[in-house]
């Protein structure tokens, strides 16, 4: 009987979440437009810190910052495939799944890493690293796993990948917002040590706008679905923080590197998975997608946060704290 109502209750989910599958959000050219040139000024903005000195820990102890770059971007995506195998969502649910893995680290982890009281540096390379390698590793890793989905699952696949138009699109929406933000920094380093600080609030300010833009005509659907989404997304941002700690603790790296790499794997930057998305040449709205991925904007600074308060309150061993 109780076997009973909960087939009954996994095949309404099941149905309600498939309807997303053919939902396309509204949203206008000059909306698409608003949040392209939000997404560059919020790269160009992570941009500017970065200095050719974040790379030198990645020389001088390659441990960590080669734990974090393989928990980043081969593990996660890796673990969210397995994890879509496992739970079978609908395949637009999937795919948003499977972007968000492949995008780089979001530029908030930095200071939830210093909340944590993790390594900062650390923290501050691999976010630098991630940002510049995202323009050719998040097309890459999207199309490898989104294709090895597409051909595993027997459902009916909505979507059809290009990784040509994703890559031509994040190298103009990533990659040129993020040379000219370094070489800004270079030529200005006074200006930038001035406009840094208030470019990161209005840079956070900007993200929560560009989630309320997207969704500003389409409140309807949010309500509608967006129950359907939260476990969902609670249980992927769990996976991401648990994946950078795991690897962490297996590679026997100090405890201040392992909040840091557990915060960098389970922020994600879905503000470019949500450009992608709404792309019409890519995927143009698609709900499932955008759904997954909005929410992800929203749940990981409020479980980095979490978890950041949490650390912050376990002291780390005196030797670990230099």
């Amino acid at each position: 009987m109780v076997e009973g109502r909960f087939r009954v209750a996994e095949l309404h989910l099941k149905a309600s979440l498939e309807t997303l599958d053919w939902v396309r959000l509204n949203f206008s050219s000059g909306g698409l437009l608003f949040m392209n040139i939000t997404l560059a000024f919020i790269m160009f903005g992570v941009a500017l810190g970065i200095k050719l000195e974040h790379f030198k820990l990645l020389f001088s102890k390659p441990k960590p910052v080669l734990l974090g770059i393989f928990s980043q971007f081969i593990a996660l995506p890796a673990l969210t495939f397995l994890l879509v195998i496992l739970i079978r969502p609908t395949p637009s649910v999937a795919m948003g799944m499977i972007l968000v893995a492949a995008c780089p680290g979001g530029n908030i982890s930095n200071f939830i890493s210093s909340m944590a009281k993790g390594n900062v540096a650390l923290s501050i390379t691999l976010t630098a690293f991630a940002t510049i390698t995202a323009i050719f590793m998040t097309p890459f890793n999207f199309a490898l796993w989104g294709r090895l989905y597409a051909e595993a699952s027997t459902l009916v696949i909505p979507i059809s990948i290009d990784p040509l138009e994703m890559l031509r699109t994040v190298v103009i929406l990533l990659g040129i917002p993020v040379v000219l933000g370094i070489a800004f920094a270079n030529r200005f380093p006074m200006i930038t040590l001035k406009i840094m600080k208030p470019f990161r609030t209005i840079s956070l300010l900007l993200f929560l706008g560009f989630i309320v833009a997207a969704f500003s005509s389409n409140f309807s659907y949010f309500l509608k679905y967006i129950h359907l989404i939260l476990l969902i997304v609670l249980l992927h941002n769990a996976l991401a923080l648990l994946t950078g700690f795991s690897i962490a603790s297996l590679g026997k790296v100090a405890r201040k590197d392992r909040r840091t790499l557990s915060i960098e794997t389970g922020i994600q930057n879905s503000g470019i998975a949500l450009v992608l998305i709404f792309n019409p040449r890519l995927f143009d709205g698609l709900g499932g997608m955008a759904f997954i991925a909005a929410w992800w904007g929203i749940w990981h600074i409020l479980s980095g946060l979490l978890i950041a308060y949490f650390w912050s309150k376990k002291p780390l061993p005196e030797l670990e704290t230099i």
